[in-house]
């Protein structure tokens, strides 16, 4: 295939208008193994902000500057036929804004990898998949991280399994999905009611098997739950604590206008404490409601998401997402958030002569379930918000950014956020978050 190539490229010198087309349209040879490369740094900035009160888990109200910076290689290596290995080492260092407290949607997708101002290097990812052909016709796809380049059938089943991320296999959307390059709030990024299994930098251990059907998707998976709220530990006991999900997706458009439509069911089974059992805790025994006080085994949570991406010309894509979880049991491993609504668009630079560049808008608007809400007002405390006292309003996000591809490998982005009634509490805010991304990549 490389002599292929080659000889089209040759071709082209000679004959520049057919020899190329035709080198221009010459697939990508079927790799055995491929390396790649990410570093993104985010750099943000808050100014101070009004707040009639503040709490142990508030967002200071004094001016913040925060940063992360992740480092990313990912090998990857094809072992037999329908086989791929993928090992991803990472380091990364950084400090958030008001230790990682006072948002439902906090303002970096990147800060939940870092864990200080000292670099730390660590597994990120070490998983396998294996896939199975059915025919149908083929489709390609190109060298990627955590991708071989090479032809697979439209219909095939595909089995992943290892240590990797949740938001690896599911959820996934064309606009709206890495922070790294695209929008970075973390209500934006992936289903803020989605309280995905996974250890405190965003990976677990498990597997999903993946059925795809000419335009139709189905995909099932069980992943470990760390042993406490948002912490490393994971809970080995996958039989007995887990985060299970399922996601239908159809595909639709053609080439012409393509749009995705997913729905993903989830359900949650851990060590985790409720509410409604917190409040009544407080009431027979004084203080204010705890869930430390009330962690019992074998708790059950459960959510519903819908995403929508749809083509609406050569360079433009729109998107939408809405989440529900039931919002009985506390946060255990995403954000405070029981439900959300968010869409936004995405525009590639075409227009004013700068294909690679892009330019995002997205709204976000989060909301608390009603026990979580009570919770919160008697002076309970989440894991990453909690004023003291609550004047319950939904939090409301507004994002854009404009993606500068500096040279083939480098890209500088300016990102601006609006944030409305940060954690929940209308006695507090707004706050503006300023942002500057620089991201590499080989």
């Amino acid at each position: 295939m490389r002599r292929a190539r080659a000889l089209a490229l040759c071709l082209a010198a000679l004959l520049p208008d057919a020899a190329a087309a035709a080198a221009a349209d010459a697939p990508a040879a079927e790799e055995t193994w491929n390396a790649k490369f990410q570093a993104t740094y985010v750099w943000q900035r808050k100014p101070g902000f009004g707040a009639a009160y503040s709490g142990p888990n508030s967002l200071s109200t004094d001016q913040e500057r925060s940063y992360s910076s992740t480092a990313t290689a990912f090998f990857g290596v094809r072992p037999w036929q329908g086989g791929e290995l993928y090992l991803n080492p990472e380091v990364a260092q950084g400090i958030p804004l008001s230790n990682l407290t006072g948002l439902g949607g906090f303002s970096n997708g990147e800060i939940a990898r870092v864990s200080g101002s000292t670099p730390k290097l660590y597994r990120a990812r070490l998983f396998g998949r294996q896939t199975w052909g059915f025919g149908g016709g083929s489709e390609r796809v190109e060298s990627d991280a955590n991708q071989l380049a090479g032809a697979y059938d439209k219909r095939r089943l595909v089995l992943t399994a290892g240590n990797l991320s949740v938001l690896d296999v599911f959820d996934d959307n064309a606009y709206n999905h890495d922070p790294r390059t695209q929008f970075l709030n973390w209500s934006l990024m992936t289903h803020g009611a989605f309280d995905y299994a996974a250890d405190a930098r965003g990976y677990s251990w498990g597997a999903a098997l993946e059925y795809y059907y000419d335009d139709w998707a189905l995909r099932a998976g069980r992943f470990m739950q760390p042993k406490q709220p948002n912490q490393m530990p994971l809970d080995s006991r996958i039989f007995d604590h887990y985060g299970d999900q399922i996601e239908v997706e159809r595909a639709y458009g053609g080439d012409a206008l393509p749009g995705k439509l997913r729905v993903l069911l989830f359900r949650n089974r851990a060590q985790m404490a409720r509410f409604r059992d917190a409040l009544d805790f407080a009431a027979a025994n004084g203080g204010v409601p705890d869930l430390n006080r009330v962690r019992t085994s074998d708790q059950v949570k459960y959510g519903v998401g819908v995403n929508l991406e749809q083509s609406v010309g050569a360079n433009t894509g729109v998107f939408a997402r809405a989440s529900w979880a039931d919002g009985e049991t506390e946060t255990f491993a995403f954000t405070e958030i029981d439900r959300s609504l968010s869409g936004g668009a995405s525009v590639k630079g075409n227009a004013w002569g700068r294909a690679q560049d892009t330019i995002g808008f997205a709204l976000a608007r989060n909301f608390l379930s009603p026990a979580h809400r009570d919770y919160l007002a008697a002076g309970g405390l989440g894991f990453f918000i909690g004023d003291g006292r609550l004047n319950y309003s939904p939090e409301n996000v507004f994002e854009t950014f404009y993606n500068w591809n500096v040279t083939r490998n480098f890209w500088l982005s300016a990102d601006f956020q609006r944030i409305v009634h940060p954690a929940y509490n209308a006695d507090r805010g707004p706050v503006s978050v300023g942002s500057v991304r620089v991201h590499v990549e080989f």
